[in-house]
């Protein structure tokens, strides 16, 4: 699937410190915790909290996140519909890495199993 070129220069453009804080609200409101999602983002990235914190602090954008990231080797088998595109087909290579955090965000919150999340780690 493809995205317009604005759309992902957006994503681009958005900085982890801007977005974190509404994972955390999402998640805290669907009974799950910070740490828990602290462990998916780590999982997907590699980012252990210190260095997570120093991103927010440091305003990255996703461009500069993901270019940080070591991202889980079973990164692509975070399949599924997430704002409205199908994960696996998103050309994008940071797009898709958003939209896999999106999505992963997504299933913590509707309470899926942990070891399902990070699948079967």
């Amino acid at each position: 699937m493809n995205t317009t070129v604005a759309h992902d220069e957006r994503i681009a453009k958005l900085t982890f410190a801007s977005v974190y804080p509404m994972y955390v609200a999402k998640v805290e409101k669907k009974g799950r915790t910070k740490e828990e999602l602290d462990t998916v983002i780590t999982w997907l990235t590699g980012f252990d909290t210190d260095i997570m914190q120093q991103l927010i602090n440091d305003k990255v954008t996703f461009e500069a996140f993901f270019k940080q990231a070591s991202l889980n080797p079973n990164a692509h088998l975070i399949t599924g519909v997430i704002c409205g595109y199908r994960v696996e087909e998103i050309q994008n290579p940071l797009t898709q890495q958003l939209r896999y955090l999106d999505k992963l965000v997504d299933e913590l919150a509707k309470g899926r199993k942990m070891e399902k999340i990070l699948r079967g780690m």
